[in-house]
């Protein structure tokens, strides 16, 4: 039973060594690295992450400036608001006249010191108080619609003048239809 126990006490330290031994050949002594050989290489290209330089500042252009600069003659004439067109005989706004209403909308909410006359027109035919009063209704129904869009009804007067300032002189049908309108002015910027 001693042998047997010197046996394996004698296995078990030749075991310890061999492993030592394979442990010291894994842990190869690494020489020292001088001061050159710690800097990273020099490349002629730009590393692949490069960071832009920020963009400069352009300068805000100030569109609100320029329109409201502009002279009320020159704001009419510029046509930045659009006329809405009636049927015969008619003071309700067509599709059409709501899409032109609602893009007038946005622009007078753009411009919140902006205030407008808005001018009801007829044709030709009819008499003169009845396209009078026709006048008024379809300027009164712009302004109910614009100020359902939104804009203050204090920034929109309206006036008729009927058949009084036609656009067209012509007797046909393509003539009367351009006169039945409503007309913006600006008044006030």
């Amino acid at each position: 039973m001693n042998r047997m126990r010197s046996r394996t006490a004698g296995g078990a330290v030749a075991l310890a060594l061999a492993a030592g031994v394979v442990c010291l050949a894994g842990c190869a002594k690494k020489r020292p690295t001088t001061a050159a050989e710690a800097r990273p290489p020099v490349t002629s290209q730009e590393p692949a992450t490069a960071v832009a330089p920020p963009r400069s500042a352009a300068p805000v252009h100030d569109v609100e400036g320029d329109v409201l600069s502009q002279d009320l003659a020159t704001l009419n004439q510029k046509g930045y608001l659009s006329d809405a067109f009636f049927d015969y005989d008619a003071a309700a706004l067509r599709d059409d006249a709501r899409g032109n209403l609602a893009k007038d909308s946005s622009w007078l909410k753009k411009y919140p010191s902006v205030r407008v006359l808005l001018e009801g027109h007829c044709d030709d035919r009819g008499t003169e108080a009845y396209n009078l009063a026709l006048g008024e209704r379809r300027a009164q129904a712009a302004r109910e619609y614009l100020v359902s869009m939104g804009v203050p009804e204090d920034r929109i007067r309206t006036v008729s003048y009927g058949k009084e300032r036609p656009f067209c002189q012509a007797d046909n049908e393509n003539c009367w239809q351009e006169n039945r309108r409503d007309h913006f002015v600006v008044t006030a910027k």
